[in-house]
């Protein structure tokens, strides 16, 4: 996948993997990927400044924790990010309600 297509969609793709448990950042690129089928590979240097700019927005809440031994920053959505969750997913489907209606193939002409 190009990088460019996760431009404007990676905070609703963090939110949406956090709504159901806390995880680690780790945790998050594993959830990522796992639930992409293989086709987010974010790195690092993507992922935390935006849980950083996601948790000073409200949206997330962190705490350390000790997850398998180690000492790790744990993030969990607010209400807040929930809420923004939900707008996410709602620009979402008109967005791609849109994309699609202009790349679906025109029906013939008769």
């Amino acid at each position: 996948m190009k990088p460019d297509a996760l431009r404007g969609h990676l905070d609703a793709l963090i939110l949406a993997v956090l709504e159901q448990e806390p995880r680690h950042g780790y945790a998050i690129m594993e959830a990522l990927q796992e639930r992409s089928g293989g086709a987010l590979e974010l790195p690092t240097g993507t992922l935390y400044p935006a849980l950083r700019r996601l948790e000073r927005a409200g949206y997330l809440r962190s705490a350390w924790a000790t997850v398998s031994g180690r000492r790790r920053r744990t993030y969990r959505l607010t209400a807040a990010g929930r809420r923004a969750l939900a707008a996410e997913r709602s620009a979402w489907r008109d967005f791609a309600a849109v994309i699609d209606g202009v790349l679906r193939p025109a029906s013939p002409q008769t």
